[in-house]
C-alpha cells in the first residue's frame, strides 16, 4: 500500500491515509495552527480538509436548523447482511476486480446505509462521520428542492408552464425572463454561467463568494447575496435543452418561498423532515440575507438521508401515510420530458433517472454524495463521501458497485 491514489494526473492521500482521525484535524485545546480548519483560511473545502469539514459545516459558516419535530424517530428495522455485502465482488468500468468493502475506501466514503425492503442491511461509518452527525449533501439537496416543487405543482400552488418573472419580478431582464418553471425544474435553461469546480475564475466561484460560501478578498465589491447574484445572470442561447446549472435550483427555491411565504427550511421541515420522523435535525447553509442554499447546502444524517430515499422508493408512502403524491414520484421515475442524455440518463425535477434494469433514479452531489433509489431491487443506497476530485472520479467504481449490489439483493 502506497497510501496514494492518482486522479487526473495528481496524487492524493488514499482513503485510509486521509482519514481525519489519522491526520489529527481539529484535535487539541486549542488545535495546533497547522491542524485547524477555519472558514477564514479558505481551505476548508480543499482536500484533505474536506474529510473533516463535510461533517462539521455548521461550525464553519452560518446555517439554519431543520427541526426533526417533537415526535419519536420513525423505526428502521434491521436485517444485517454486512458479511455478504462486504465480500461482494464486482468489476469496475476499467475492468478491475474489487471487493465491496475495499471499494468504499478507494472512493473516500464517509458513510453508507443500504436499505432493502425498508430494513437496514448494511451500515458503515468512516473518518469524521458518526451516525448522529449531519454530513453535507452537496447537490443531493437539489432533489429535495425539486421534490418539494413538484408537490407544489401537483397541488396547484405553482404552475409549471408559468414564466419565472410572474413569480419573481426581480428576474425580468435576466436569463430567466422567458424561462418556464418546468424548464428551471429540469435544468433546461441556457445561462451564461460556467459551473467549473476547479477554475477559481469561473462564475461558480464568483457565485460562492456572493453567497458567502467562500471568503471574499480584500476590496470585494461584487454581489453580496445569492439573490443579488441571480439578478446579474444573462441568457446564452435558447432555452429547452438540458444544461446543468445550480443557479436554477436556487431560483426554484426562491419561487417556492415567494409564493408560499415559507422559507425553504420551513418547507423541508413541514413536508418532509417531521413527517418522515427523522432522527436528527438537519441544517442548511444561508447567505448574509438569510436565504438558504437550496442547490447544495443541506446537511443530513445518513439514516435520515436514507429515509428520504425510501419514501421515494415507496412512491411517497411512509408508514401508511401518503406524504408525497404517488404521481409525483412516478413522474420522476419515468424521466419525463425529453430524450436521454449521452449517459443514458434523463433529468426530471432535479433527479437523475437511469432507465437501467433496476429502474433506478438518483440524487447526486459532488465529491461522491449519492442517494440511489432502486424500486426493482427494493433497495436504497445512501452514500456520503469526501472524494478529492469534485466530479466523476469515483464513478468508475461506485456506479458498477451499486449496480452489483442491487443485482445481489434482487435475487
Amino acid at each position: 500500500m502506497t497510501g496514494k491514489l492518482e486522479f487526473n494526473g495528481q496524487h492524493y492521500l488514499d482513503g485510509r491515509a486521509s482519514d481525519p482521525r489519522e491526520l489529527g484535524w481539529m484535535r487539541g485545546a486549542p488545535p495546533p495552527a497547522d491542524k485547524r480548519i477555519t472558514f477564514e483560511s479558505g481551505t476548508f473545502r480543499d482536500f484533505p480538509q474536506i474529510r473533516w469539514s463535510f461533517s462539521h459545516m455548521r461550525e464553519l459558516m452560518p446555517t439554519m436548523n431543520v427541526w426533526r419535530g417533537p415526535d419519536m424517530p420513525s423505526p428502521l428495522e434491521r436485517s444485517d447482511k454486512s458479511a455478504e455485502i462486504d465480500a461482494l465482488i464486482f468489476a469496475d468500468t476499467n475492468g478491475h476486480t474489487r471487493r465491496f468493502d475495499d471499494a468504499l475506501l478507494n472512493t473516500y466514503a464517509d458513510g453508507i446505509v443500504v436499505l432493502h425492503r425498508g430494513k437496514i442491511v448494511y451500515e458503515r461509518y468512516f473518518g469524521a462521520l458518526e451516525p448522529h452527525l449531519p454530513h453535507e449533501c452537496q447537490s443531493c439537496t437539489k432533489s429535495y428542492t425539486g421534490t418539494l416543487a413538484a408537490v407544489l405543482v401537483h397541488e396547484g400552488v405553482l404552475n409549471e408552464s408559468t414564466m419565472i418573472p410572474h413569480y419573481l419580478p426581480e428576474l425580468r431582464g435576466t436569463a430567466w425572463e422567458d424561462a418556464t418553471l418546468r424548464q428551471v425544474m429540469d435544468m433546461q435553461t441556457c445561462l451564461a454561467f460556467s459551473e467549473d469546480y476547479v477554475d477559481e475564475r469561473s462564475n461558480l466561484w464568483a457565485y460562492r463568494r456572493a453567497f458567502g460560501r467562500l471568503p471574499r478578498p480584500a476590496g470585494y465589491d461584487g454581489p453580496r447575496t445569492s439573490c443579488d447574484y441571480l439578478r446579474t445572470v444573462r441568457k446564452q442561447g435558447a432555452h429547452g435543452e438540458f444544461a446543468y446549472h445550480s443557479l436554477n435550483t436556487q431560483v426554484l427555491a426562491w419561487v417556492m418561498m415567494r409564493v408560499t411565504g415559507r422559507s425553504f427550511v420551513q418547507l423541508l421541515q413541514e413536508l418532509l423532515w417531521a413527517p418522515l420522523g427523522c432522527e436528527q435535525d438537519g441544517y442548511v447553509e444561508i447567505d448574509p440575507a438569510g436565504m438558504p442554499l437550496a442547490e447544495g447546502g443541506l446537511s443530513a444524517s445518513l439514516r435520515d438521508f436514507a429515509r428520504f430515499g425510501e419514501l421515494m422508493r415507496c412512491e411517497g408512502e411512509w408508514h401508511g401515510r401518503q406524504l408525497i403524491p404517488a404521481s409525483v414520484v412516478r413522474d420522476v421515475q419515468e424521466g419525463g420530458h425529453s430524450t436521454k442524455l449521452e449517459s443514458g440518463y434523463s433529468y426530471r425535477s432535479q433527479w437523475w433517472v437511469s432507465h437501467n434494469e433496476l429502474g433506478s433514479f438518483e440524487a447526486r452531489g459532488i465529491h461522491g454524495q449519492r442517494l440511489y433509489v432502486s424500486p426493482k431491487a427494493e433497495m436504497v443506497v445512501a452514500l456520503f463521501a469526501s472524494h478529492p476530485v469534485a466530479e466523476g472520479a469515483g464513478d468508475p467504481i461506485t456506479m458498477p458497485q451499486i449496480l452489483a449490489l442491487g443485482r445481489m439483493l434482487r435475487t
